[in-house]
């Protein structure tokens, strides 16, 4: 199936060639044949006869090389509802009012273009909210911006980790020990900082085993990376220093990802990364832009951009006989 391709995304030039999930979907397309346009969520427009257009370039030559590892062709104005088959929405978080915006403009388009993830479940899902419907598999969980709340937490649960509820790649993290007096100090910062809640989990010492990202393609577990911290640290993310090793998945984790496949497949969320420490403890379920896709198929030997392609045209063919 000859596709057009559509990728949301972050600028071309300061990708990690090496790490890049989106590029290696975009690697995939190009080697199936498909043609493959980039362009910047900032140049979405919702013109007067409610036409969703975009700024787009054509991607050519692909490679993993650095400094050489694409081409931009001629850029143009395209329709994104009769131009392309398929829109990846790519870009990095943060969550924010503009990021929900752009799930609204591509709602717009889904009786004619298939939108990867959904962008209405992707609205609807942020990481550290969906997984809350799965609490009996999570760690004890408080949402709050109450210092009271949290000192209470802590009292109870000791060593705590406070993270933004809207936070990505391992940023703004913080471990609070158990006499940790600055506890009121930094949650003074954080409500100063985001005016949404805060997530506030205890400090689960098995985090120093791994932190697991498990990929799931329409429902389905297509593979699984452990994470584990660098020096001197407790974060696990790739972004922050962690490095990946091979590893199977526990009894535990397949209960996991059987309990929320089908209803992730249902909601239109084909590629998903969740988070699982310990491999007991079900922290993320990632739905914007998913990572980890590179690292897993070097240790497995998998083609996860390939399962996320055969995903995406099973769903057109579907589309189309319907």
């Amino acid at each position: 199936m000859g596709l057009r391709v559509a990728v949301q995304m972050d600028p071309m030039a300061g990708i990690n060639i090496n790490g890049d999930s989106s590029f290696a979907l975009m690697l995939s397309a190009q080697a199936r044949g498909y043609d493959v346009w980039h362009y910047d969520v900032g140049t979405l427009t919702l013109d007067a006869n409610d036409r969703l257009t975009a700024f787009a370039h054509p991607v050519y030559d692909l490679q993993r090389v650095a400094g050489a590892h694409y081409r931009f062709g001629e850029p143009k104005r395209i329709d994104l509802g009769s131009d392309v088959d398929v829109v990846l929405m790519r870009q990095d978080p943060p969550f924010h009012v503009g990021y929900i915006t752009a799930t609204h403009l591509l709602e717009r388009i889904e009786h004619e273009t298939l939108v990867v993830n959904n962008p209405v479940s992707v609205r609807n899902a942020p990481e550290k909210v969906m997984v809350l419907d799965y609490r009996r598999f999570m760690p004890p969980t408080l949402i709050t911006r109450s210092t009271d709340e949290v000192r209470a937490f802590q009292k109870e649960h000791g060593a705590v980790v406070v993270k933004p509820l809207h936070g990505n790649g391992g940023k703004a993290i913080f471990r609070v020990p158990a006499e940790g007096d600055n506890l009121g100090a930094l949650f003074e910062v954080f409500n100063t900082t985001w005016p949404e809640p805060h997530m506030v989990q205890p400090f689960l010492p098995d985090v120093a085993k791994g932190d697991k990202r498990i990929v799931l393609v329409d429902g389905e577990v297509s593979g699984a990376i452990n994470r584990r911290p660098g020096e001197g640290e407790f974060r696990s993310n790739l972004a922050v220093g962690g490095s990946a090793e091979a590893t199977q998945l526990t009894p535990r984790e397949q209960e996991i990802c059987a309990a929320m496949g089908p209803r992730l497949k249902e909601l239109g969320l084909i590629f998903v990364g969740i988070d699982v420490i310990g491999g007991e403890w079900l922290t993320e379920i990632n739905v914007t832009s998913p990572t980890g896709i590179v690292a897993i198929d070097r240790f497995n030997g998998t083609d996860t951009p390939g399962k996320i392609w055969d995903a995406i045209e099973r769903r057109l063919k579907e589309r189309k006989a319907s």
